[in-house]
Formats: structure tokens, C-alpha cells, sequence
């Protein structure tokens, strides 16, 4: 699907050198999935604290378990 954007033409050039890309396509393509991982990464964050947790709770001890 083809788009024309106004991009800042300073803006991709420096991000095509500091990111090594060929083309202007994939450096928008790699902005953009860096972009769409940054956001899902910061919404796990959003459920820090939120999780319980048990103080006692050994995953090691729960591996010995499960071998045994």
C-alpha cells in the first residue's frame, strides 16, 4: 500500500547512518517496530506492583519437585 508522509528528510538520514539501513523503507519499518516494542513494553511495566506475590515462593524447590 503505497504513502506519501512528509517525513523530516535531517531525521531519516541520521537515523539511516545511526541504524546502517539501506533504503528510507526500512528505516521507517525499524523505527516503527521499535516504536510498537517500546509502547507494549511500557504497558507491562503499567502492571508492575499490581501482580501478588509470594515472599516464599521457590522455583527452585518446584523444579526438584517436579523431577522427583
Amino acid at each position: 500500500m503505497p504513502t506519501n508522509l512528509d517525513l523530516d528528510d535531517r531525521l531519516i538520514a541520521e537515523a539511516q547512518k545511526l541504524g546502517r539501513h539501506r533504503t528510507k523503507k526500512e528505516t521507517v519499518t525499524a523505527a516503527l517496530s521499535e516504536y510498537i516494542q517500546r509502547r507494549r513494553q511500557q504497558a507491562i511495566l503499567s502492571l508492575f506492583g499490581t501482580v501478588e506475590y509470594e515472599p516464599r515462593y521457590s522455583y527452585k524447590r518446584e523444579r526438584r519437585e517436579k523431577r522427583a
